[in-house]
């Protein structure tokens, strides 16, 4: 089949895409961007003689935002809203998802591990090693909201912490060991249940109870 030169070539794409409906030009032009120069040319020639409108493309999946970049924030007057700070440690693909699709449905950028990837697949260190998630400071409160349902399930390898550690308590939630006890709940005189011990977490805000602190054999 003999090759078309550049002008038979338009030609013939100027001849196809008058024969597509308006539909099919709308999802042609979502696409442009895979199209030849030539192609995207004719392309926008016939959208243009028809005077359509070209609507945004709502199935498109928008982009992840990227960490904000250092050398402009020390020209912003938000610089200390955009600081980045650490929201919870994830072990594993699987709770570093659970957070992520938290995060996703409250629309807050978050940041994983010291690569600052933005989607778990992104991810390139190991898990195994804690990975911390940060997000923007200005965040923050509404990112704890979103948290109120996540609970891991891989916890940290007991080797990964020392003597010190096997008297901490941790939270449940983020296994931070910030802290702080609130109050001792005493049960009623002449019951055989144990004082409940009141705990707030300083790093993610999760409030519990529970026996107290228990030192690991």
């Amino acid at each position: 089949m003999p090759l078309l030169d550049p002008a038979g070539e338009t030609l013939r794409l100027s001849a196809h895409y008058r024969r597509l409906t308006d539909d099919e030009l709308v999802g042609l032009a979502w696409q442009a961007s895979e199209l030849t120069d030539g192609a995207q040319q004719a392309l926008a020639q016939e959208i243009a003689n028809r005077g359509l409108k070209i609507p945004p493309n709502k199935s498109a999946a928008p982009p992840r935002p990227q960490p904000p970049d250092p050398a402009d924030d020390a020209k912003s007057p938000y610089a200390e809203d955009r600081e980045l700070i650490a929201l919870c440690t994830v072990w594993s693909s699987a709770d570093a998802l659970k957070v992520q699709g938290l995060l996703d449905a409250a629309a807050i950028p978050f940041y994983i591990g010291p690569e600052k990837a933005t989607d778990v697949e992104a991810v390139t260190s190991n898990f195994a090693d804690g990975l911390t998630v940060q997000i923007m400071k200005v965040g923050f409160s509404w990112a704890q909201q979103a948290l109120q349902q996540y609970f891991p399930a891989d916890e940290p390898p007991a080797e990964k912490f020392g003597q010190r550690d096997n008297l901490a308590i941790r939270c449940p939630r983020c296994r931070s060991t910030e802290v702080v006890f609130e109050d001792l709940d005493r049960a009623p005189e002449n019951s055989k249940l144990s004082p409940k011990f009141q705990w707030t977490c300083d790093s993610c805000g999760h409030k519990w109870q529970d026996d107290g602190l228990v030192t690991k054999e």
